[in-house]
């Protein structure tokens, strides 16, 4: 029996949905299987190529790059509101300013109002694992358990099951708003975004043909003198060697000196910088401790030998990012061996995915715990993971857990222009196209996406990047007049 694609229904439907007979080739990104099934196999990936490539009679290139504001489309200041639920409001005004600095950091915190902008438009129907918000500055540098520094996709919070389209989308729209952020002209700003498109297009159709296993052994380390997969001119690879040397400084040790101190017994405490690292509770303390215990158990068995040789001697809430701002995240500090052997710990509320009300999602055994479905799906899309990555329950919300800062850096894209930036953008779409591959159908999009040389798709995808920068910046400013008219509360420096 052939593995078909499980087709996903939107709740309030799509103004565009494909569909196609139960013997079509195209693989699911996932599914519940109760065993694996040896004796079965899958279609050729000519034939599900060529499947792909059928689609297109259904969703063209050209409808791709529509993008026609639905009139139904609700406020967009509510849907922020609504994305405000549960989370800790005495932080929800820092969140709101740090929204209020660009349209890139609103567009960064307001991915419930493109989702839902998404969900009325087109669909390819061939679904991935997509990470859901794969904007310019959710890709960045990692260490690899042997200390190698590679470049890959960095936050999954928004994990889900979905069409391939919409992560292309987001990473186009992130590249057209960010670049005009920085002053880049109308005409290099397509430039940019069709040399991701060319990228994410160039890297499926290499991909296609080749054996799962060596897709699952793409990697990009960027700490050695030729980077596979990324051509390089002096001054992007002065970049990254700076990049580097920057992650390389980030670890455990140079990070104790950092946000820990000495008390006058002797032991460390985590430092207080409100409303950053603010401390907690005995009881929160607790609950994190315990939580953590919880975490071993999803953890390689061999790795829970590792952990055992550590205990926690300080826990405090740290606030992260822009879009997650507000949620509950814990910053645990660990001793080991001695206080040279230190061991940091992100413990972080994992919250309903932005896509959720338009997709089917994760199957249920994932699904039924947010933070095993962002774990789970950073397992799925990293080349590459943190060896100490899992999940646990506190005070009956769901967290997952991973290394703080450990070798972790950014490639700063807000400063490139000219080749540089026409780089790294075909690296991003490089990159977003090779996690796609591992649990999608790399045949069937490159069928989709054809050769590249027409560009057809490319243009598609600018014009739609393009009229979504003016979406955005539209909606970036009802966003700034809802604080101006007290609508919504900003804190008075974003910068905290």
């Amino acid at each position: 029996m052939e593995r078909a694609v499980i087709e996903q229904d939107a709740a309030d439907g799509a103004a565009a949905e494909s569909s196609r007979p139960d013997a079509d080739p195209v693989l699911a990104p996932i599914a519940d299987f109760p065993r694996i099934d040896l004796r079965v196999g899958v279609e050729s990936w000519d034939k599900r190529r060529h499947a792909g490539k059928t689609l297109r009679h259904t969703v063209s290139h050209a409808a791709q790059g529509a993008f026609v504001p639905d009139p139904e489309r609700p406020d967009p200041i509510t849907l922020i509101e609504a994305a405000h639920e549960g989370r800790q409001p005495h932080l929800i005004p820092l969140r709101v300013a740090r929204m209020a600095t660009s349209p890139f950091a609103f567009l960064r915190g307001a991915a419930h109002v493109m989702a839902w902008d998404l969900s009325r438009g087109p669909r390819s129907g061939i679904d991935v694992v997509m990470n859901g918000d794969a904007h310019t500055d959710n890709f960045g540098l990692f260490g690899t358990p042997q200390r190698d520094i590679v470049l890959d996709l960095n936050d999954f919070d928004e994990v889900t099951i979905g069409p391939w389209e919409w992560d292309l989308k987001r990473l186009a729209a992130g590249l057209a708003v960010a670049t005009a952020d920085a002053g880049v002209a109308g005409s290099e700003r397509r430039d940019v975004v069709k040399e991701a498109v060319f990228g994410y297009q160039h890297t499926m159709r290499r991909l296609a043909p080749k054996g799962s296993l060596e897709v699952w052994y793409q990697t990009t380390r960027v700490d050695t003198p030729h980077i596979s997969g990324l051509r390089l001119d002096a001054e992007a690879r002065a970049m990254v060697r700076r990049a580097v040397d920057k992650a390389r400084r980030r670890n455990n040790r140079s990070l104790l000196s950092q946000v820990a101190e000495r008390r006058t017994d002797g032991s460390w405490r985590l430092k207080t910088d409100a409303p950053i690292l603010t401390s907690v509770d005995d009881a929160t303390r607790a609950g994190v401790v315990n939580g953590l215990e919880r975490y071993a158990e999803t953890l390689p068995r061999e790795r829970r030998f590792m952990l055992d040789r550590y205990h926690v001697v300080d826990v405090a809430h740290r606030v992260v990012g822009v879009g997650s701002v507000g949620t509950r995240a814990y910053l645990a500090l660990l001793l080991g061996n001695s206080d040279a052997d230190a061991l940091f710990l992100q413990v972080k509320e994992a919250v309903r995915p932005a896509h959720a009300p338009y997709l089917s999602g994760m199957p249920e055994s994932y699904a039924g715990h947010e933070g095993e479905r962002v774990i789970y799906g950073q397992r799925l899309l990293q080349a590459v993971g943190d060896p100490l990555l899992g999940w646990t329950s506190i005070a009956d919300r769901p967290f997952y857990v991973r290394q703080m800062k450990n070798l972790k850096g950014a490639i700063p894209l807000a400063r490139m222009s000219g080749a540089s930036l026409l780089t790294f953008s075909y690296a991003y779409g490089t990159l977003l196209a090779r996690a796609h591959a591992r649990t999608g159908d790399a045949a069937a999009i490159t069928g989709y996406c054809g050769s590249g040389k027409n560009d057809h798709l490319g243009a598609a995808i600018a014009d739609w990047a393009m009229a979504y920068a003016e979406r955005n910046a539209a909606d970036f400013e009802l966003f700034r007049e809802a604080i101006a008219s007290g609508r919504l509360k900003a804190a008075e420096d974003p910068c905290l």
